[in-house]
């Protein structure tokens, strides 16, 4: 007995356990013992599931609508296939980042190819992102996962995020551009950061670390993201269809016990009928 309750006090799996049992017998258990005692224990337990389940539709509704409560995958950037690091930028039109090729000197530095890059992006719909814009922290926060932990392209402090640009993910069909609730379709929306690499710094202890310099003679390097839009409010649109559908179908056995009783009582009440 005694290993029992430490089991129960230590073990948080077993109390969530016991606290969701609890709660069911006391609650849902407490409604059904009340409509049993006073319809019986059929159409008791009829009219405690229809209720039951009203409620799970009018909740998977309200989390459906706004987001919350059980929830899917979250949006996040992954890497574009089949392409998803770009080592050169005269090399982003077979990417199909760009539709042409970058035209350049043949003599031009890594530095004189970024820039010209840049505006071949921004010619072609790229949209770059400015710093404080939170977007870009996000997709910077992905690539920095995907360098580091997936493509072990860098390690952390070789490299530095020098720009960030958007394109796609357009919504429609819109009402206008305040009423989009409708726009249900959407196009693949991509990211596009520019990593350069930087110069190794020499530590030492007790010192404040030096500031990053950016290696100039080093091709900067681009990284093709896509955004999954995730599962978010699957749970819930699962929850409300099927909870939902179990509702009417239990409205519809009361209304057709209703029915017979109706049917039966008419019958009793007019014997020339039987």
């Amino acid at each position: 007995m005694l290993s029992t309750l430490i089991a129960v006090g230590w073990e948080p799996e077993i109390r969530g356990a016991l606290t969701v049992i609890i709660g069911v017998v006391a609650l849902m258990g407490s409604v059904y013992l009340i409509l049993g005692t006073n319809m019986g224990a059929r159409l008791g337990l009829l009219v405690a599931l229809a209720g039951l389940f009203g409620w799970m539709a009018t909740m998977g509704a309200i989390w459906w609508t706004y987001g919350i409560g059980l929830q899917g995958r979250q949006p996040t950037w992954k890497p574009a296939a089949p392409i998803s690091i770009v080592r050169d930028a005269r090399l982003l039109d077979r990417a199909e980042v760009i539709g042409a090729p970058i035209r350049i000197d043949s003599g031009a530095t890594p530095t004189d190819v970024a820039n010209a890059a840049q505006a071949e992006l921004v010619a072609a719909g790229w949209t770059r992102l400015d710093d404080a814009d939170p977007r870009r922290g996000q997709a910077v926060a992905s690539a920095d996962d995907i360098i580091q932990n997936k493509a072990k392209e860098y390690a952390a402090g070789e490299y530095t995020a020098v720009a960030v640009y958007d394109r796609g993910g357009e919504r429609w069909p819109k009402i206008s551009e305040s009423l989009d609730f409708t726009a249900f379709l959407h196009k693949p929306r991509y990211a596009l950061v520019e990593l350069a690499s930087l110069v190794p710094q020499r530590t030492e202890p007790g010192r404040a670390p030096a500031r990053p310099v950016v290696d100039n003679e080093q091709p900067h390097r681009y990284l093709l993201m896509i955004r999954d839009l995730g599962s978010k409010r699957q749970p819930a649109v699962y929850i409300t269809i099927g909870s939902t559908i179990i509702f009417l179908i239990l409205c519809w056995l009361l209304h057709r016990r209703d029915r017979f009783v109706n049917e039966n009582t008419a019958g009793e009440l007019n014997p020339a009928k039987v």
